[in-house]
């Protein structure tokens, strides 16, 4: 079989190392992680993208993309079907199940995520804070008219000063991922925590949810595959997506 992998560049190194490793044939796109600073824009690029898949090339178009704030409401399978993990944001792709995102949600809602390519890929203004989305464009707004008046170190010395990092935030998590050796750079996450007066925390990641999107084991608990003509919607269940005909 032949995908062609939309994906957020936060997920370059999985994707890649989980497309060498596939039985099947993948044609990947990156998307630049900033765009989830506004939904709006990053739903038009994803659009955009999916609509320029050649549907004689391909078999599907797979999109490593969580709900992201609804950036992906609306989307719609032309010819080719469209499948997308059931999860909120990337952080359930990372850790590689709902359930323990869930839980570390309930038991520690303050919490920034980091993983060595969302650290990679880049440090503009128009870049979001930290992985995952609640709570997090506020906050990004705030940083990147600071970075526009004052320069990036004045804006980080800014919101360190008055303590917005840590106006609902306490914890950063390093991720590492178990099944493959990628750049260790725990500690920009570890001195970036301790100068905001967070708790430094790693946690073992997964490729399961990226790998089996990727080749093609798309049971209906962790993935939506959305038929030709339909659209993703919200559920507003644990199922988090489903397809919506007009």
């Amino acid at each position: 079989m032949r995908y062609k992998l939309i994906a957020c560049d936060v997920f370059a190194r999985l994707a890649y190392y989980c497309a060498a490793l596939s039985p099947n044939l993948i044609d990947i796109e990156f998307l630049e992680k900033g765009l989830h600073v506004e939904p709006a824009n990053l739903r038009s690029e994803l659009n955009a993208h999916i609509n320029a898949v050649d549907p004689a090339v391909y078999d599907a178009i797979l999109l490593a993309y969580g709900l992201c704030g609804n950036s992906v409401v609306g989307l719609r399978a032309g010819e080719l079907p469209l499948v997308i993990p059931r999860a909120h944001d990337c952080i359930t792709l990372f850790l590689g199940s709902a359930a323990q995102y869930a839980q570390e949600a309930r038991e520690h809602p303050g919490t920034y995520w980091y993983t060595p390519d969302y650290i990679e890929r880049g440090r503009a203004a128009t870049d979001v804070v930290a992985l995952g989305s609640s709570g997090i464009e506020d906050m990004q707004g705030v940083y990147a008219e600071y970075v526009e008046k004052y320069g990036q170190d004045n804006a980080d010395y800014l919101m360190e000063v008055m303590g917005a990092w840590t106006a609902h935030y306490d914890r950063a998590v390093y991720i590492r991922t178990c099944e493959a050796t990628f750049p260790d750079l725990s500690a920009v996450v570890r001195e970036t925590a301790e100068r905001r007066g967070w708790n430094y925390v790693e946690m073992a990641g997964s490729l399961l949810l990226i790998r089996d999107l990727i080749d093609g084991r798309w049971d209906d608990e962790r993935y939506l595959v959305v038929q030709p003509g339909q659209a993703i919607e919200p559920s507003n269940d644990a199922g988090v997506v489903r397809s919506a005909s007009d």
